[in-house]
């Protein structure tokens, strides 16, 4: 077996990235809670980036219904802590990167230990993750570390990003205190303002925000992970245009569409406003 090489195993990058910038990478910590459907995959792409370092988080273990997206599922991790065989993955990838697992998860016991020392956070929590991911991105917002989500939305990807000195995940959101359904209304109009997943929805009984259920497929996965590396790859080496929020930009595959969105305000702009009105009344719940 060859012994492990960091400059033999990244040279491929170089000529898009500098020696510089790829040396660069390697000091880099990557903070990313949630190994499930995207998360997961974001590990893996930012580790065969050369990242050096990452913290990851989350307290489920593999079964069966994940096989559909998510990277670390196979009959050989079901039972088997997620994070504990992303990890393996990608220390298989670069045997030299630096990885802490958080085996219990995120919570708001152990924030300052998971974003100690880090240099962006890249979102994998669950969607219905709402108590957790509004603590997590008020940490970075509150301590100034850069923060991407991107949403797998039925054939799709859906970029925000969350940078220092600009707008707050709350402000753009408007979560606030309110209810678990209003959250997921909010989220949906939030990521995607441009709604390019809308049009080929199969079976629409197949998704009950009331009971935190939804579709998903692996293409949308695989999308985020290459956005959230590019988004990452920018961020962390300083080059290249990163669009804020309340920007948005969301890819669809299924359509090849593209749609770049600007929505001042966030939830509080006249047309997401709208959007989650008409979407509370489809639910029968009340918009707040």
């Amino acid at each position: 077996m060859s012994a492990f090489d960091y400059s033999q195993a990244f040279s491929r990058n170089i000529g898009w990235v500098t020696e510089a910038e790829q040396a660069c990478l390697k000091t880099k910590r990557v903070a990313i809670a949630g190994m499930g459907g995207v998360g997961g995959a974001h590990l893996l792409t930012l580790a065969r980036l050369g990242i050096g370092k990452f913290h990851i988080a989350d307290l489920d273990t593999f079964e069966v219904a994940n096989f559909n997206r998510q990277a670390g599922a196979s009959m050989a991790s079901v039972g088997r802590h997620k994070a504990e065989v992303l990890a393996e993955m990608a220390l298989q990838i670069n045997p030299q990167c630096a990885i802490e697992v958080f085996p219990e998860g995120v919570d708001g016991g152990n924030l300052e230990r998971f974003f100690r020392n880090v240099d962006l956070y890249v979102d994998g929590l669950d969607f219905f993750a709402f108590q957790i991911r509004q603590q997590v991105f008020a940490h970075c917002h509150d301590n100034a570390i850069p923060a991407t989500t991107v949403a797998p939305l039925g054939m799709s990807a859906a970029l925000l990003n969350f940078l220092p000195d600009h707008m707050s995940f709350e402000d753009y959101f408007q979560w606030g205190g309110r209810a678990e359904l209003e959250k997921a209304i909010r989220f949906l109009v939030g990521l995607a303002p441009g709604l390019l997943h809308r049009h080929y929805l199969a079976d629409p009984s197949r998704v009950d925000l009331k009971a935190r259920k939804g579709p998903s497929t692996v293409m949308a996965c695989q999308l985020c992970a290459g956005v959230a590396a590019t988004e990452a790859l920018k961020i962390l080496i300083g080059r290249g245009k990163v669009w804020a929020a309340p920007h948005g930009i969301q890819y669809d595959a299924y359509r090849n569409k593209l749609a770049h969105t600007w929505r001042p305000g966030g939830n509080r702009n006249w047309l997401n406003r709208a959007a989650i009105a008409i979407a509370s009344r489809q639910l029968g719940i009340r918009a707040g």
